[in-house]
């Protein structure tokens, strides 16, 4: 069981809320995963500014970041690394001076946060409250794939402002693994939930927008979940054949956004107006900016 919230933004006057709003989502779905938890934010300057590139990545303890015209900042076990470059040419960079490390997210408008422990305490860690923009998710996990790590934690982003969440499990994970292996995928954590953002990135890279990569991993994976995958360009749901986890989504003209319990959703603006429904079984819901 793992606790999913995401928020997409359509009124600009909002983005000045986004961490406050999903901190409160966030608290919504503590009881459903207290291992763990992690974030993503997308749009926020001041932690990508403009025209830079940012790597979030997980280092050893010792590490010592030295790259030329870099802003460093550190949240508990994730450094986010900002420089006016391509995220291509920084990860690199960083794979090259820190061999040992796990890059955990990139882009030019997403920072991503991974920790063990309570999500609350995670929350202020990563100064969610504080940061803004027009799109985030989180996840609070309870473990029962693979272990209590920042590496095995959500979200996956394993491509280019690219993000995954999911709350179930894939049955199998193994096989697909080894044919992306095959074909020259490398995997950096045991979690089942990495094989799928691994094969949304491969569908993404090769052309295909979110409904249609996720159309393929519908017809690929067994299992069951909830999904909720987020890009530079947009927001999608989408729950197994059989709906076996929870998901709830709400709209109105400000916002989209979805959680695993109406409780996550309660505390935002113009709730008691949204339209609201439970995704259903099998159907990609996704919305563009």
């Amino acid at each position: 069981m793992c606790g999913i919230v995401g928020l997409h933004l359509r009124d600009p006057g909002l983005h000045p809320r986004l961490g406050v709003l999903l901190e409160s989502m966030l608290r919504g779905v503590t009881s459903r995963g207290p291992d763990s938890a992690g974030v993503a934010v997308y749009g926020d300057t001041r932690r990508v500014p403009e025209g830079h590139a940012a790597v979030s990545v997980l280092l050893p303890p010792d590490a010592e970041v030295a790259i030329d015209g870099a802003v460093v900042t550190r949240a508990g076990d994730t450094t986010v690394i900002a420089a006016p470059t391509s995220p291509e040419e920084l990860t690199a960079v960083v794979r090259e001076a820190f061999p040992t490390s796990t890059v955990i997210g990139s882009g030019r408008d997403l920072t991503v946060y991974k920790g063990t422990g309570h999500p609350r305490d995670l929350a202020v860690t990563y100064d969610l409250a504080g940061a803004r923009g027009w799109q985030g998710l989180a996840h609070t996990r309870m473990a029962t794939e693979s272990a209590v790590t920042p590496e095995g934690c959500h979200p996956f982003s394993v491509g280019p402002d690219q993000c995954l969440v999911h709350n179930g499990s894939f049955s199998n994970h193994a096989s697909i693994r080894r044919e992306l292996v095959r074909q020259g995928v490398e995997f950096d954590s045991e979690n089942d939930s990495e094989v799928g953002a691994r094969y949304v990135a491969a569908r993404l890279a090769a052309g295909e927008d979110l409904e249609k990569a996720l159309l393929g991993l519908r017809e690929t994976f067994d299992g069951f979940y909830t999904l909720l995958v987020t890009s530079a360009d947009g927001f999608a749901v989408v729950r197994d054949p059989i709906a076996c986890k929870p998901a709830v989504i709400a709209e109105t003209d400000a916002w989209v956004a979805m959680a695993s319990e109406f409780r996550a959703l309660a505390g935002l603006p113009g709730i008691d107006g949204a339209r609201m429904y439970e995704p259903e079984p099998g159907r990609v819901y996704a919305w563009a900016r």
